[in-house]
């Protein structure tokens, strides 16, 4: 079983510039190794048949993902329009400024097989391709957030996957995402 990373991973993982929330204390070189030479601890089932999350300890320096909102850091949140890409339409996100989050105990990679990646345009010469990582604290993933679930319901041509909306998940994913908000510096782009 071989892993790559794709190339929206690589550039969300590891921008050009640095951002305090991506991949820490490593390269995307040294990342993509890693994985394919150490066996997850633990496997859990993605959102769709052709994705799945490989749990690792983590072997790097990276921060949690997200940071619980509370009556004390409430006012620390911001808002705006954002895309991941030049492709992509802006869709609304929040996160915090002026917080930095614990080192993540865990990272949990985000794979898509093969076929998956074809046919959102991104061939790859392995079996499965990373499109994102969750740095966190516990060895569980943390709900997709709602805009991505929206998006992944739009189709490839608009960024997401072409994966129908489950209900359930959403309102699982409101629920901890009205709690909890990512976090970056004031002057980091998204």
């Amino acid at each position: 079983m071989t892993v790559a990373l794709t190339e929206f991973a690589r550039a969300r993982l590891f921008p050009r510039q640095s951002r305090r929330n991506a991949i820490r204390g490593t390269d995307a070189a040294a990342f993509e190794q890693y994985i394919n030479a150490h066996s997850p601890m633990k496997v859990l089932e993605g959102y769709a048949p052709f994705c799945q999350l490989w749990v690792y300890s983590n072997w790097t320096e990276t921060r949690c993902a997200t940071i619980p909102i509370t009556k004390e850091n409430r006012h620390l949140l911001h808002s705006g329009y954002e895309a991941r890409n030049s492709k992509e339409l802006p869709v609304l996100n929040r996160w915090f400024e002026g917080i930095e989050a614990p080192v993540a105990q865990y990272l949990i990679v985000i794979v898509y097989d093969r076929e998956q990646m074809a046919k959102e345009g991104d061939r790859i010469d392995a079996d499965w391709g990373v499109v994102g990582c969750l740095a966190t604290a516990e060895p569980e993933e943390i709900p997709m957030a709602p805009i991505t679930m929206l998006r992944n319901a739009l189709g490839v041509e608009e960024g997401g996957s072409g994966v129908p909306l489950d209900r359930d998940a959403y309102l699982k994913s409101v629920a901890f995402w009205e709690q909890h908000a990512n976090w970056r510096e004031s002057d980091e782009p998204q």
